[in-house]
């Protein structure tokens, strides 16, 4: 079933403006115009809307555009070695981000629970982040 790049987009949840840059950093294809007259339309497959899934699951994975391009390449050269080692090295940082996030969790937190306690004085949340810009 041959779609235009807006159903192609509308279909994957982004934007014309985000297909076509992704094309123009070679992640998408950008299929030959079919002959219409004086122009040319551009019909895209099933094969570009799966990659296009792809391209966005793997940046909800928080891989960059330059990894998914090398997660791409590899798929055709079957180096699963490489993507394993890419996949642990993400793993890694996301355990590193979780761990900053459930500290920050924690953190704002207890100042919640000092702000209900009332007194006199700033707000500890307030006054917490006034003096987060003064670390060194």
């Amino acid at each position: 079933m041959a779609m235009s790049i807006s159903e192609l987009s509308r279909g994957a949840g982004v934007g014309v403006e985000t297909v076509r840059y992704y094309q123009r950093r070679g992640l998408l294809e950008d299929p030959r115009p079919q002959k219409t007259g004086a122009g040319g339309i551009r019909h895209y497959g099933p094969d570009e809307a799966r990659r296009l899934r792809f391209i966005r699951s793997a940046q909800d994975a928080g891989f960059t555009l330059e990894e998914i391009g090398e997660l791409l390449r590899l798929d055709s050269s079957d180096d699963r070695p490489r993507a394993r080692e890419m996949a642990r090295t993400r793993i890694a940082a996301l355990d590193e981000q979780i761990a900053r996030l459930q500290a920050a969790r924690q953190s704002l937190s207890k100042l919640a629970k000092e702000c209900a306690g009332g007194g006199d004085g700033p707000c500890p949340i307030i006054a917490s982040f006034e003096g987060a810009g003064h670390r060194e």
